[in-house]
């Protein structure tokens, strides 16, 4: 699986470790910076992520930044990008198996190196789950994204 990383200045420090993580672990990377600790708009790190996976150059993403929020939000303002905060591995591959997120935002100032390698990779070692009604929710959310949901 070719995964996408990228962080704000704040998430550098954190990526760095995360990427090494990643890769030790035998995926194939694809780095969008920031590449220091000089001031970033972490906008413009999570579009990278992002749009990288709508273009199909990785499919999955992370994003780092400081506390995780402002790349979660941004994330998810993209049309098929999933994007969930986790500081915890349950909810770093239940998110995946269920929701079928498809990108871990992590904030480098809540969690420490060695738990967010961790999330990481449980993260990136999850499956969407094919149960039914896990696809009927996720049916919703794509119909919300489309405008096209009704309700119930």
């Amino acid at each position: 699986m070719k995964v996408v990383i990228g962080s704000d200045h704040a998430g550098y420090p954190l990526k760095v470790e995360v990427l090494e993580a990643i890769r030790k672990a035998g995926y194939e990377v694809l780095d969008v910076g920031t590449f220091n600790t000089d001031p970033v708009d972490y906008p413009d790190l999570a579009y990278k992520v992002g749009k990288a996976i709508q273009e199909g150059k990785a499919e999955r993403g992370i994003t780092i930044c400081g506390s995780g929020i402002g790349a979660c939000i941004t994330s998810n303002k993209m049309k098929g990008i999933y994007a969930a905060i986790c500081h915890d591995t349950y909810s770093a591959h239940q998110g995946v198996e269920h929701d079928g997120m498809n990108v871990l935002c992590m904030g480098a100032r809540i969690i420490g190196s060695a738990l967010a390698n961790e999330v990481a990779l449980s993260f990136l070692k999850a499956s969407v789950e094919e149960v039914e009604r896990h696809q009927k929710r996720r049916k919703k959310i794509y119909a919300i994204e489309e405008g096209t949901y009704k309700g119930e």
